[in-house]
C-alpha cells in the first residue's frame, strides 16, 4: 500500500527515448553537464550547464529553470507555448507537458508525467524565488507590436537564400513598413521595457535586439507566416 501510495506520487520524465522515475525527495536535472540526471549534449554551449530541475515540495511537482540566461519553453497538453525565464518555477498542474531546451546544434524535450497534478488552491510550500511563468497577458502583442518585430527581425523568418539571422537596422525596417523611425524605436523599446518587467534576461545592453529576437522566436510570439504583415519586396 505504501508503495502504490509513492507510485502515485512519482513523476515521470522522458527524454531521449528513456524513461526516468523520480519519487518526492528527490530531485532530476537536466543540461549539458554530465553529472545532470540526464546530459542532453556535453559539447553543445547553447545549453546551460544545468538547464533546469523538476523536484516536488509538500506533494506538489515544480519545474524551475536554475540557468542563468537561457529561456525553457514550457508546452502543455494544449499546445499552449509558454517561455520559463531564468531562476522562475512552474507548477504541474496537468498530467502531461513538455519541456522544450533549445540548443545551439539541437532542440531537446523532455516530457514530464504526474498521476497527480497540482490544483489551483491547493498549492503549499513553493519552492524559492515562486514567480510564475510568463502569463498570456504578459505574452499579448498588438498586430502593430508583431508588424514592428518581424520588420525588425524578418532576416531570422526568411527562407534561403534571404535568411539572415540578425536584426535589421531601425531604418530599414521603418522604411519597409512605411513608418517613422521613430515610431519604430518606442514601440520595440516599448516591449522590451515590458518584458524585462516580467523578468526576461538580457533585454538590455548591447546584444539586447539579438535576445529579443531568440524570445520572440522562441515562444512563438512571431514565425514565418508573420512575414505577409510586411508589404511585398519592391
Amino acid at each position: 500500500m505504501v508503495r502504490q501510495r509513492a507510485d502515485e506520487e512519482k513523476a515521470i520524465v522522458v527524454a531521449d527515448g528513456l524513461r526516468y522515475e523520480v519519487y518526492p525527495g528527490g530531485t532530476f536535472t537536466f543540461g549539458r553537464d554530465r553529472t545532470c540526471s540526464v546530459c542532453l549534449d556535453p559539447d553543445d554551449r547553447g545549453i546551460s550547464r544545468i538547464a533546469g530541475s523538476i523536484t516536488s515540495v509538500a506533494g506538489t511537482w515544480w519545474l524551475n529553470n536554475v540557468s542563468e540566461g537561457r529561456l525553457l519553453i514550457v508546452v502543455d497538453e494544449q499546445g499552449v507555448r509558454l517561455p520559463l525565464a531564468p531562476g522562475r518555477v512552474h507548477v504541474v498542474d496537468q498530467a502531461r507537458l513538455s519541456v522544450i531546451v533549445t540548443g545551439s546544434v539541437l532542440h531537446h524535450e523532455l516530457r514530464v508525467e504526474v498521476a497527480t497534478p497540482a490544483r489551483a488552491g491547493s498549492l503549499h510550500g513553493m519552492p524559492r524565488r515562486p514567480t510564475p511563468t510568463l502569463s498570456k497577458d504578459e505574452l499579448r502583442f498588438s498586430d502593430d507590436d508583431a508588424a514592428a518585430l518581424v520588420a525588425v527581425f524578418s532576416g531570422y523568418l526568411e527562407s534561403f537564400p534571404r535568411y539572415d539571422p540578425h536584426p535589421s537596422s531601425y531604418a530599414t525596417a521603418a522604411r519597409r513598413l512605411g513608418w517613422k523611425r521613430s515610431t519604430l524605436i518606442k514601440r520595440i523599446e516599448n516591449m522590451r521595457a515590458r518584458l524585462t518587467r516580467s523578468g526576461v534576461p538580457g533585454l538590455v545592453g548591447e546584444n539586447a535586439l539579438e535576445a529579443l529576437a531568440e524570445f520572440v522566436l522562441i515562444s512563438g510570439v512571431i514565425s514565418r507566416a508573420d512575414l505577409r504583415r510586411l508589404p511585398p519586396r519592391g
